[in-house]
C-alpha cells in the first residue's frame, strides 16, 4: 500500500486546521503558505473532504475553512479512505462480500485479511488530536542544555 500525495496533504490540511482550531476560519493560502503545498492542489482535496462533512466553511472576508469536530473525532483511517478510497492492501478485500472468484480456495487470503486488520487498527486508533499531542511532546522533550 501507498499512499498517494492527495492523502497525505489532506491529512497535513485537516492537522494545520486541527492546530489552528481556535483561530475560526482558515483561509487556503494560509494552510498552503505554513504546509508548503499549492493552494490549486488543496483546492481538489476541499471538494472531497466537503461532501463527507469534515469542514465548515464559510465564504467572503474572514472566510476559510475548519473542522467540524474536535481533532479527537478524526481518525487518520477515516480521512485516508476519504481520500485514497481504499486502504486495503489488496483489492479483493475492498468489497464486501468478497467478489474474488478464488477467495475460498486462496491460500494466501488470511494473508492479506491480517495485513489489513493490522493496517486499520493502526490507522483508525491514531487521532488528528494524537498527532498533536505527540508533537508537542516531542518539542517539550527537545531541549539543549
Amino acid at each position: 500500500m501507498k499512499i498517494s500525495t492527495k492523502g497525505r496533504y489532506a491529512l497535513r490540511m485537516l492537522l494545520d486546521l486541527a492546530e489552528h482550531q481556535n483561530d475560526g476560519f482558515i483561509a487556503l493560502k494560509d494552510i498552503a503558505e505554513r504546509q508548503g503545498i499549492s493552494k490549486k492542489y488543496l483546492e481538489q482535496i476541499i471538494p472531497i473532504l466537503n461532501k463527507s462533512d469534515i469542514l465548515n466553511a464559510n465564504r467572503g472576508y474572514q472566510g476559510g475553512y475548519r473542522l467540524a469536530k474536535t481533532p479527537d473525532k478524526y481518525s487518520v483511517g477515516t480521512i485516508l479512505r476519504l481520500t485514497e478510497g481504499s486502504i486495503a492492501p489488496v483489492s479483493c478485500l475492498d468489497y464486501e462480500p468478497m467478489q474474488c472468484e478464488r477467495c475460498d480456495d486462496c491460500l494466501t487470503l488470511p494473508v492479506w485479511k491480517g495485513l489489513n486488520k493490522v493496517i486499520s487498527d493502526y490507522l483508525d486508533n491514531i487521532t488528528l488530536q494524537d498527532i498533536l499531542d505527540n508533537n508537542r511532546e516531542m518539542i517539550a522533550n527537545d531541549y539543549v542544555i
